[in-house]
């Protein structure tokens, strides 16, 4: 399996994973919040309520934001093979190899590291539009793209 294919296949697990996780946090709330309905009264009550309120307004911020990783994210063509670094490109440099598609880390395939990152960060900034050949400065670094898949 191409190293591109094992990237995207480790960025859709994480997303996966973080959905799971979103999910079972929001299930859990909501049960927790139908459970105190039936409790107490008074105010130790209405203090709870509105944890779990706030806790369930957190947990949808965040579904709302995986579910907007996962739009960009399928926008990804495997099949493409991009002139210049781009959404779902794999980057070689003389320093370190990036995979531009989510903010996952450094993830080690076939014995060497590749960074997933997202589109928005400086480095990825940096990287897009950029062909083999060119010079990249980041922070106190100078590198060169060798390589883009």
């Amino acid at each position: 399996m191409k190293v591109k294919q094992q990237l995207y296949n480790k960025c859709q697990d994480f997303l996966n994973n973080r959905l799971e996780v979103i999910q079972k946090t929001i299930s859990d709330i909501q049960k927790a919040l139908q459970s105190e309905t039936k409790s107490s009264a008074g105010d130790k009550h209405e203090t709870g309520r509105a944890m779990l309120q706030l806790e369930r307004e957190k947990a949808g911020n965040q579904l709302a934001e995986i579910q907007k990783q996962q739009e960009i994210f399928q926008k990804i063509d495997l099949n493409a093979t991009p002139q210049k670094a781009a959404l779902g490109s794999l980057v070689y440099t003389s320093q370190l190899n990036y995979y531009i598609a989510l903010s996952v880390g450094e993830i080690d395939i076939e014995n060497r590291k590749f960074y997933a990152i997202s589109a928005s960060t400086p480095i990825a900034q940096l990287l897009l539009s950029k062909t083999v050949g060119e010079e990249i400065q980041f922070r106190s670094s100078t590198f060169v793209i060798t390589k883009i898949e």
